[in-house]
């Protein structure tokens, strides 16, 4: 793959990151919000946990394309 290709997808892997720390901000609020009202917080915090799990795969991926590139 060239260069440039790779550049690209590290852009895209960039605003999955970007937008994956948006998606845990704001479902950790939804969860505060949840728990003022004492309400059940059971699936906000299994939807969390997985915004975390994939953040942790979008993180990897960034990673491994700066890597190959050098960076």
């Amino acid at each position: 793959m060239d260069r440039s290709m790779q550049l690209q997808h590290l852009a895209e892997a960039e605003q999955h990151v970007a937008r994956g720390a948006r998606h845990i901000s704001n479902q950790e609020i939804r969860v505060a919000d949840l728990e003022l009202l004492g309400l059940d917080t059971r699936l906000a915090y299994s939807l969390l946990e997985t915004f975390r799990l994939i953040q942790v795969q979008h993180v990897a991926h960034r990673d491994r394309i700066l890597k190959e590139l050098g960076i």
